[in-house]
């Protein structure tokens, strides 16, 4: 009886090159999109970047009308109302994946996680018609009337919560935003906590631990690459958030105070209104550096969550 012919050797050779090459050429492609973009948007922005250079990021004067140019209202309105998206985000999504993995009657498991996931598929302008008739005239009576009453004179706080009493700004802003990161991170979070090996929790149960030392000291450290990415995934939707943040920030392209009810703007909510009007031009190079901005502020985070990543991962390597 004759053996099967053998395959031939050269075919699974090729096959594994041109695997690798596909592979290699789909990350090459990628990198050289973001050059592409980059370069585009360089590009189109340099009216603007040789006209102001670096004084357009401190500068506060946006007048299309006598054409000047300044962005750090919507600098600050995009970092400001990304700060507070995280800073309610952050804790309510850990408090969610904490109770999914650790303390809920299984029966519950499945509903909540999913109704938590279904927030996700909301479209973001439902989430603003939301936050402008609804959520907005809510936080205006029931906490601004309030907080300027408790804080009317005293230095500070009382500028903090000045401001019409309107409901929109960047208070509102950063919290509807909040509610439409949370799932995010949340399912990131949920995710990173279930893979962790139950050995290591049981031991840690096993010598008396709670609750909560089992997931500070076990889970967290064994997870921080993911809960660090799920709160990067976030802050990236914050970032780039449009629709929502249109709603609810106001639109205005004045800094008159540090109140977190005034309204302002953000890069986002500035493109979407006064691109597909802008002239060519100083007008719209701004627009353009202004996405240049957005840009590098992004590339700014994610390099500073991979540093500290980096940085936990050798803390945890000396420790061991």
């Amino acid at each position: 009886m004759t053996p099967p012919p053998s395959r031939p050797l050269i075919s699974g050779v090729f096959a594994d090159r041109l695997f690798g090459w596909l592979a290699k050429g789909a990350a090459l492609f990628t990198l050289g999109l973001l050059l592409a973009i980059l370069g585009s948007l360089i590009y189109s922005a340099w009216p603007a970047i040789t006209e102001y250079g670096l004084g357009f990021l401190t500068s506060a004067k946006w007048d299309p009308v006598t054409n000047e140019y300044g962005g750090l209202v919507m600098i600050y309105g995009t970092l400001a109302t990304s700060a507070i998206a995280l800073l309610i985000a952050v804790p309510v999504s850990f408090g969610i994946a904490l109770f999914l993995t650790e303390l809920s009657p299984s029966w519950l498991k499945r509903p909540l996680g999913t109704a938590i996931e279904l927030l996700a598929a909301v479209p973001s302008i439902v989430y603003g018609m939301w936050g402008l008739m609804v959520f907005g005239p809510i936080l205006a009576t029931y906490v601004q009337q309030p907080l300027q009453a408790a804080f009317n004179g005293i230095p500070y706080l009382g500028a903090l919560v000045s401001g019409p009493p309107v409901g929109i700004g960047i208070l509102s802003a950063g919290i509807i935003l909040a509610i439409m990161i949370i799932p995010f991170i949340a399912s990131v979070m949920r995710d990173v906590f279930e893979v962790t090996p139950p050995l290591l929790k049981e031991s840690a149960y096993g010598l008396g631990s709670t609750t909560w030392e089992v997931i500070w000291k076990v889970v967290l450290p064994y997870t921080k690459a993911g809960v660090l990415g799920g709160v990067m995934l976030g802050l990236g939707r914050a970032l780039g958030e449009t629709m929502a943040v249109t709603f609810v920030i106001g639109n205005m392209n004045q800094l008159s105070s540090l109140s977190v009810f005034e309204a302002a703007n953000s890069i986002t909510s500035a493109l979407a209104n006064e691109f597909a009007e802008a002239g060519e031009g100083l007008h719209q190079a701004s627009l353009m550096y202004l996405g240049l901005v957005l840009f590098f502020i992004t590339f700014v985070v994610l390099t500073c969550s991979k540093i500290l990543l980096n940085r936990l991962q050798k803390s945890e390597g000396a420790k061991s």
